[in-house]
C-alpha cells in the first residue's frame, strides 16, 4: 500500500493519481495542479470563459465546470493530458476535425496532451459551438 504524504489516504498503486482536497472554485482547482500545467490550465479557463461569459462557473465531479442550464464544458488535469469534456454531441460534431488533427477522443471527451501545443483556437471553437446549442 502507498500512502499520499499530503492527505494520508492509502492506495494500492504507488503515486496513485488522486485529489487530496476538493477545490472550491476553478482558480482553486488550477492552483492544486502541477506547477508546469497551471499556466496552460489558466489559459484554457480564460479561453472558455471568454466564449461562455454568461455561464455559471462551478466545480462538479471535482472538475472545473461551465454551466448553462446543464454542463456546457468541463475540463480536468490528468497525468499526461488535459481532459476536455464538451459532451457527446460536440465531440461528434467535431470528430472529423479532431481525427485530422490526431487528437484522441471518445464519447464526450477529448484528450489534449501536455507535451503538445494546446489548441486554444479549437477549444474556443468547441466552446462557441456548445454555447450556440
Amino acid at each position: 500500500m502507498w500512502q499520499c504524504p499530503k492527505c494520508k489516504r492509502e492506495f494500492k498503486n504507488t503515486n496513485q493519481s488522486h485529489y487530496c482536497t476538493k477545490a472550491e472554485s476553478i482558480s482553486d482547482y488550477i492552483s492544486q495542479q502541477a506547477e508546469e500545467v497551471q499556466p496552460i490550465m489558466q489559459k484554457v479557463y480564460e479561453t472558455v470563459q471568454k466564449m461562455a461569459p454568461e455561464c455559471i462557473e462551478k466545480i462538479s465531479y471535482n472538475m472545473p465546470t461551465f454551466w448553462q442550464g446543464k454542463s456546457l464544458i468541463q475540463f480536468a488535469a490528468h497525468k499526461n493530458h488535459l481532459g476536455f469534456y464538451p459532451g457527446e454531441e460536440a465531440v461528434n460534431f467535431f470528430a472529423d476535425k479532431l481525427s485530422q488533427e490526431g487528437y484522441k477522443f471518445s464519447k464526450g471527451c477529448i484528450q489534449f496532451l501536455w507535451n503538445e501545443p494546446m489548441p486554444y483556437d479549437l477549444i474556443s471553437e468547441i466552446t462557441a459551438h456548445r454555447v450556440a446549442r
